[in-house]
């Protein structure tokens, strides 16, 4: 959780999942534009199905430098500002410095401005990064190193409760990842192959939006594990696995949706079936681009999705339940 993979600058997040595919001896490849894909052949060897996971998360980046030196951020993926208020973060400079600093809004000591706190729009222009060095000036902060451009990153504040429920920032989608490579330890460690072969694609620009540029020829089924909403317009539970109908973009295929419901009643499989209103997957957004592939979407439900999020292991195993099942 605590390696920063905003989106556009994920290759830490990335080289760790290429250790995880040699740990378990997965061959893989890299695309030109930095995912990864890790392969495993199945028992049979006619089609494919992909899975999908994003190592991309929401972030900002410097946009400008105020005159008093403190950075105005862009941000990067669909959060918004009050979300992120009091957060602490890190700049990442373009040779590879690090300086920690607050995200506050440019008023924001009550003592001094009173209602005028309450009511300031939390915006981009009014947000500002109160950095921890001492600079006052746009030129002591540029001479710092610290230039529009800059990578931003919050702390995650992961938590993992004694009673299984799992609080942090980016939980979209990095539980996910661990749930793939979840699924290829459940392979190996029972020394077990799919019942044809499995391509798992890392993407790294899922929350931008054009996180799958490639999928193999033989490919029938996508399956994208990203998360399930809980809200009061939402059918998520923490404790279940998600099975998405529709989001924003698209009605999800009804056949691979009716397989993946079918196998949960049959198995036992606790799941939940929604419709969100906005969202969309790598695999909805495939579907637009017109690859030709069956597409799903199943993860475990978070609460204040793209806010401080909250899952339960729970759902994170029966996610990995039904992962083995359909597989």
């Amino acid at each position: 959780m605590d390696i920063p993979t905003p989106g556009g600058y994920t290759q830490m997040g990335i080289l760790r999942c290429i250790q995880e595919f040699e740990r378990f001896g997965v061959k893989y490849i890299t695309t030109k534009k930095g995912a990864v894909i890790g392969e495993i052949e199945g028992r049979s060897s006619e089609g494919a199905t992909l899975i999908s996971a994003h190592i991309d998360t929401l972030g900002a980046m410097v946009k400008s430098i105020k005159s008093n030196g403190r950075p105005v951020l862009t941000n990067i993926g669909g959060f918004s500002w009050n979300c992120v208020e009091g957060e602490n973060l890190v700049i990442h400079t373009q040779d590879g410095r690090r300086y920690t600093g607050s995200l506050l809004p440019s008023k924001a000591s009550r003592h001094t401005y009173g209602e005028e706190v309450t009511n300031l729009l939390r915006s981009q222009e009014n947000m500002e990064v109160r950095i921890d060095e001492f600079t006052s000036t746009k030129e002591e902060t540029t001479a710092l190193g610290i230039a529009v451009g800059d990578f931003v990153t919050f702390h995650t504040r992961t938590i993992f409760t004694e009673n299984g429920f799992i609080k942090s920032r980016y939980i979209d989608d990095k539980v996910c990842v661990a749930q793939l490579f979840a699924y290829i330890k459940y392979l190996r460690d029972n020394n077990l192959k799919p019942e044809r072969k499995v391509y798992f694609y890392i993407s790294n620009y899922e929350e931008i939006g054009h996180g799958i540029s490639y999928i193999p020829p033989e490919v029938e089924d996508f399956i994208a594990l990203d998360v399930g909403l809980v809200a009061e317009d939402a059918a998520g539970d923490e404790r279940r696995v998600n099975i998405v109908a529709k989001d924003s973009r698209t009605p999800y295929d009804f056949n691979l949706r009716s397989k993946l419901v079918n196998i949960c009643l049959e198995k036992g499989i606790n799941y939940t079936l929604d419709v969100h209103n906005r969202y969309g997957s790598d695999a909805s957004i495939a579907a637009t681009q017109g690859f030709d592939v069956n597409f799903s979407c199943i993860g475990p439900s978070v609460d204040a999705s793209h806010h401080y999020e909250r899952t339960h292991r729970d759902g994170v195993v029966e996610t990995i339940k039904l992962l083995i099942e359909v597989l």
